[in-house]
């Protein structure tokens, strides 16, 4: 039974193959660490504020990962708003033809879910901010999740770390990914949830990701954006 599974499952083994990148000299991992923790009710203007300034001081270049349809949509009509920045957001248009015009003009933001975790690839200067909204955990009424994390813990074992937080992490590990698609990028993953910095679980999820430099200074960040865009804009 799911039980026996859980506790009688052999350790994964991976192979770790190296990688081509040089990640603490490609990439900042910014944790905006003082701004309040999601939460279900919170329109968290805070972390709307904190957005609006990463992407202006990116000049757009931005990559939007929201855990929720919801976020994604709040924030592009806020930032569209706020900026003038063009903003796409996922649903829209089709992926494929948003993609492309995100790949295409340097100014331009994409924001949507799950999906572009793991779909887009646009290397080079057009994504040098990639931005997760929040710590992607299951939700709590998915049953499947809810049902694996059940039988860890009859088996003895930590469920939300098996379970929720090693999903959360594969997920942010991917997101981040998005990054760093070829030697000569440069950019900046910033996660607007303190969570990342404050909770126990959170180093647990940083060491899921690439080996970025890591801050959780906003000043510091918004100074490197400013540059890494300056770098880019063509002579």
């Amino acid at each position: 039974g799911g039980e026996e599974d859980a506790a009688q499952a052999p350790p994964w083994k991976g192979l770790d193959v190296g990688s081509p990148f040089d990640y603490r000299k490609q990439g900042i991992l910014y944790v905006a660490k003082h701004l309040s923790p999601p939460g279900r009710d919170s329109s968290r203007s805070d972390m709307l504020d904190e957005l609006s300034e990463l992407v202006e001081a990116a000049g757009g270049r931005t990559l939007g990962l929201f855990s929720s349809m919801r976020g994604a949509q709040t924030a592009a009509e806020e930032l569209r708003g706020r900026l003038g920045l063009p903003i796409l957001l996922q649903g829209e248009e089709t992926l494929g033809e948003l993609i492309r015009r995100f790949a295409e003009d340097p100014a331009t933001c994409l924001f949507g879910t799950l999906s572009l975790w793991q779909g887009v690839d646009v290397p080079g200067p057009n994504c040098q901010l990639v931005v997760m909204d929040r710590v992607p955990f299951p939700r709590p009424d998915d049953p499947l999740m809810s049902a694996r994390q059940k039988a860890v813990e009859e088996a003895g074992g930590n469920g939300f770390m098996a379970v929720a937080a090693s999903h959360a992490a594969l997920l942010m590990a991917q997101g981040a990914g998005r990054l760093v698609r070829a030697t000569g990028d440069r950019g900046v993953v910033a996660v607007l949830d303190p969570r990342l910095e404050r909770a126990r679980y959170g180093g647990f999820l940083r060491a899921s990701m690439p080996d970025f430099w890591y801050t959780t200074d906003r000043n510091q960040v918004r100074r490197s954006l400013a540059a890494i865009d300056a770098a880019a804009q063509p002579d």
